[in-house]
C-alpha cells in the first residue's frame, strides 16, 4: 500500500456565486481552519459518578480569509467582497482545493483592511459570517 505524499496549498482557491457560476476571487494568502468542533452538552444526572456529555451544534466562528489587496478594477478581489458587503445579503461561496475537493457553504461578508507595516504588502480579510452547513464535495 502507497504511503500518500500530501497535498500542496497552492492553486487552493475561494470562488462566490455569480449568477448562476462560480468565480474565483484572486490573490488568496490565506483559508481558515473548515468545519468546528461541537460543543459539549453536560447530561448528567444525580445519579452518575462523572460528567456525562453528548455533542452539541457546531461553532466554526467566522472565517477569515485573507488576500494581497488590489482594488484597481472592477473585477479586483477588494472591490468584489466590499460590493456583497455592501448588498448585506448572503452569497454562497466554496474553497476548491488542488484535488478538486469542495467545501460550499453560505455566508455574509464583512471586509477590512489588515494594519500595514514599514516594507509591507497591503492585505485585507474577509470574515464569513457562515449562514448554512459546509457541504463537502469530494473529487
Amino acid at each position: 500500500m502507497e504511503m500518500a505524499q500530501g497535498l500542496l496549498s497552492k492553486d487552493t482557491e475561494l470562488q462566490y456565486e455569480k449568477g448562476s457560476v462560480f468565480e474565483r476571487i484572486d490573490y488568496l494568502m490565506a483559508v481558515p481552519e473548515l468545519g468546528g468542533d461541537p460543543e459539549q452538552v453536560e447530561v448528567t444526572t444525580l445519579q452518575d459518578g462523572v460528567r456525562k456529555y453528548i455533542p452539541g451544534i457546531k461553532d466554526p466562528g467566522d472565517l477569515e480569509f485573507q488576500f494581497l489587496y488590489d482594488n484597481e478594477t472592477d473585477t479586483s478581489n477588494f472591490r468584489i467582497l466590499r460590493g456583497l458587503q455592501e448588498s448585506g445579503a448572503a452569497t454562497k461561496f466554496k474553497v476548491v482545493f488542488p484535488d478538486d475537493t469542495e467545501w460550499a457553504f453560505t455566508a455574509i461578508v464583512n471586509v477590512k483592511i489588515d494594519s500595514a507595516d514599514v516594507n509591507a504588502a497591503l492585505t485585507f480579510t474577509a470574515s464569513m459570517m457562515l449562514q448554512s452547513e459546509f457541504e463537502v464535495t469530494n473529487p
